[in-house]
């Protein structure tokens, strides 16, 4: 590939770094759960969605003036927007615990966050590979190894949910770890849809 298009996986990989690091920050928040100091972990965690958010609009930039890419536009705008709506999840679940003023923490919450840690190792290595994918021998295992993180959220989901529903005594509690478990499944949902992006583009492009 050209010189130029390093830039491309370069910002890929900064992206999926800073997704990696906000999902151990966030379990780093949900082991050491203070609740009196979750306007501090808010604004460490905002700190790194809006890093990564200037990752977006810096590729949004160098797209819009760019005459020859290394794949199609829109598949690099589409992976772009996919990454960064990682970081946007991680941000998102931590929020909640501030919305619904929870003071303690469910364990399956921690489970679920070192998933999303298991997740966004996976996106980061993908996104290494990346640049010469037509010649890496580890690709689709680490594609189908998200994959797999991602069936296994989904079964953490729906014990979790059966378990709190089962056992609910609270109705505002349980409606408030309703809402924080779906956006932990749609956080895992969307770093399944960057290694099915990733996929896609392989698929085109060989």
């Amino acid at each position: 590939m050209a010189k130029g298009d390093k830039f491309y996986f370069e910002n890929f990989s900064a992206c999926a770094s800073l997704a990696k690091d906000a999902a151990r920050y966030l379990v780093d928040c949900l082991e050491n759960y203070d609740a009196d100091r979750i306007g501090e972990m808010l604004e460490k965690m905002h700190f790194l969605e809006h890093s990564a958010d200037i990752k977006k609009h810096e590729m949004n930039r160098t797209l819009a003036k760019a005459f020859v890419t290394p794949v199609d536009r829109e598949d690099l705008d589409m992976l772009s927007q996919q990454l960064d709506e990682v970081s946007d999840k991680l941000e998102e679940i931590l929020q909640n615990f501030y919305v619904y003023n929870l003071k303690e923490i469910d364990p399956a919450a921690v489970e679920f966050a070192k998933n999303l840690v298991r997740s966004c190792d996976m996106l980061l290595q993908i996104m290494g590979e990346l640049e010469n994918f037509k010649h890496s021998k580890t690709m689709h295992s680490l594609i189908v190894g998200c994959n797999d993180v991602e069936e296994e959220c989904d079964k953490l989901y729906l014990t979790t949910m059966h378990r709190i529903t089962k056992d609910s005594t609270d109705a505002l509690k349980t409606i408030s770890w309703y809402k924080i478990f779906d956006c932990f499944e749609a956080c895992a949902d969307a770093c399944e849809h960057v290694s099915d992006c990733v996929g896609s583009i392989i698929m085109k492009n060989t």
